[in-house]
């Protein structure tokens, strides 16, 4: 039985037990703060917080495509559910959270998060680098404090005690694996700055000092919301942004551990788990979630590459909720805080200052304008989508301007002309004015070899280029046509009439 769930449990690479339980514990410490924060921010109780942070994070462990990420309740999803507990109550998130989990679910069974895969580089590099300045910034919030409703900065000994145990939690992070990596150095740093605040009795900010973590089991409880088609036509729009929210943040996730590990995750495996996850949220009292980036590249840099790890830290939570509240509400936020920074740094990557100067202006574009909407908006889903969009234009763009056409006459006395690049939605004003209608003779021929019928706007074209010459009683054909653009224009008969000139190395269809 035992090596039955080790197996369950095992990537492609042996496991080490130790490393496994050192980087649990590390990953639970990391997200206990964050969890009640978000938790807070959306006007739910902390409990509801923890609660997502334990189911997101042992479902998706256990039924999770990818071994070594980290899911818990994160900050991207919850925030798109704020209006809706301010609205209609935290019930309604509950319901929310729920069906979100259902189209996750069906997003992963129709095969569709293979889609990640589109997503371009420079997206990659502004998607990270604006996390990486998200999560710096939002540890400056602990650095704050609260006065009837208005938040200023500590000051005085608190803040310089508060810099000091910052300071020296980056220190231990940065200079204890150079000694040993036997231990997570991120685990040691927090152990270590814990028992120097316990030991010394030094006053400074603690967990307990954001909430109250101690509670019971998660209970099954049934949405309080009727269930109707208005109830539906509320919290639907929630739901599938939530959703997809979701999804994006945990697939660009799963993309990055691969990188990192140089093996392959299950994206639609991991799509069914989050949904999973999300729906037992829903019916257990949690705000749901997602992968957790910051969390994961903690785990990865604490030495985890199963599944183990991530398990462990959603134990770990729990066990805390029941038991370990008194001790871990002790923890200072500095050593927590510390630890978030340098897994901000870690992440950002640096080296795209390098690239400045040497990749496509437009891709410098990309990048930039991605990690502004993640640093001013926190809408991770919203940058990823414009990147795409951006890039998806340049790319549209740049291909269009590369149509050309050479032209010549045959023996027959028929003009030709040879076009180079595809013909699609972006290519065919260019493709309209390489053609001499009044002058050419009576017979054209447009040969494709070197081109393709791409889309709708490409047959379109291609119907008004006919329609042109057949207004002067002159005659166009076709030749050298791809099979997936005979294809196209073979569906399209009806809307569009071609003569299309055999050639017995092509496969056409029979002239019209």
């Amino acid at each position: 039985m035992k090596e039955a769930i080790l197996n369950h449990f095992k990537p492609n690479e042996p496991i080490n037990i130790k490393n496994e339980i050192l980087a649990g514990l590390t990953v639970a410490m990391t997200m206990i703060p964050e969890s009640l924060s978000f938790a807070i921010l959306a006007g739910l109780s902390p409990l509801v917080g923890l609660y997502a942070a334990f189911i997101m994070g042992i479902v998706t462990a256990i039924f999770g495509g990818r071994p070594g990420m980290v899911s818990g309740g994160a900050g991207a999803t919850v925030i798109t559910l704020i209006a809706l507990n301010q609205s209609h109550g935290v019930e309604y998130i509950f319901a929310a959270v729920a069906l979100a989990g259902v189209f996750q679910i069906l997003v992963g069974v129709f095969k569709l998060g293979k889609f990640v895969r589109l997503i371009p580089q420079p997206v990659m590099y502004g998607f990270l680098n604006g996390l990486a300045i998200v999560i710096f910034m939002s540890q400056l919030e602990q650095f704050e404090t609260t006065s009837n409703g208005v938040k200023t900065w500590i000051e005085g000994t608190a803040l310089y005690t508060m810099l000091g145990l910052t300071v020296l939690t980056i220190l231990i992070f940065y200079f204890f694996p150079k000694i040993t990596k036997v231990i997570p150095a991120s685990l040691v740093a927090i152990m270590v700055v814990f028992a120097i605040v316990l030991g010394f009795n030094i006053d400074t900010k603690t967990v307990g000092d954001i909430a109250a973590i101690k509670g019971d089991l998660p209970s099954f409880h049934i949405p309080m919301v009727p269930f109707t088609l208005d109830t539906l036509q509320i919290i639907l729009p929630y739901s599938i942004i939530m959703g997809s929210v979701g999804l994006i943040e945990t697939l660009l996730t799963l993309t990055l551990v691969d990188e990192k590990t140089n093996t392959k995750g299950e994206s639609n495996k991991e799509s069914i788990a989050q949904g999973v996850a999300n729906i037992t949220n829903g019916f257990f009292g949690g705000m749901g979630g997602c992968a957790m980036i910051a969390q994961t590249f903690v785990n990865l840099d604490a030495g985890s590459r199963s599944r183990i790890a991530p398990a462990i830290g959603a134990i770990t939570i729990l066990f805390i909720i029941l038991i370990g509240a008194p001790v871990i509400e002790k923890i200072p936020m500095a050593a927590l805080v510390g630890v978030m920074m340098m897994v901000a740094i870690s992440t950002f990557k640096w080296g795209f200052f390098n690239l400045l100067f040497k990749m496509p202006k437009s891709d410098i574009f990309v990048a930039i304008i991605v990690a502004a909407i993640t640093v001013v908006l926190h809408n991770l889903a919203l940058a990823v989508f414009v990147g795409v969009i951006i890039s998806a234009l340049v790319f549209a763009w740049d291909n269009a301007k590369r149509i050309r056409a050479r032209k010549s006459v045959d023996d027959e006395g028929r003009k030709i002309y040879e076009i180079y690049g595809p013909l699609f939605f972006g290519s065919v004003t260019a493709f309209y004015e390489k053609f001499d209608v009044i002058d050419d003779p009576e017979i054209i021929v447009i040969d494709l070899k070197e081109s393709r019928v791409v889309d709708m706007s490409a047959i379109d074209a291609l119907s008004v280029i006919t329609s042109k010459y057949a207004a002067r009683n002159k005659k166009v054909i076709l030749r050298h046509l791809s099979s997936d653009s005979i294809q196209l224009l073979d569906n399209a008969q009806g809307v569009i009439e071609v003569n299309i000139e055999e050639d017995p190395t092509y496969k056409v269809m029979p002239n019209h």
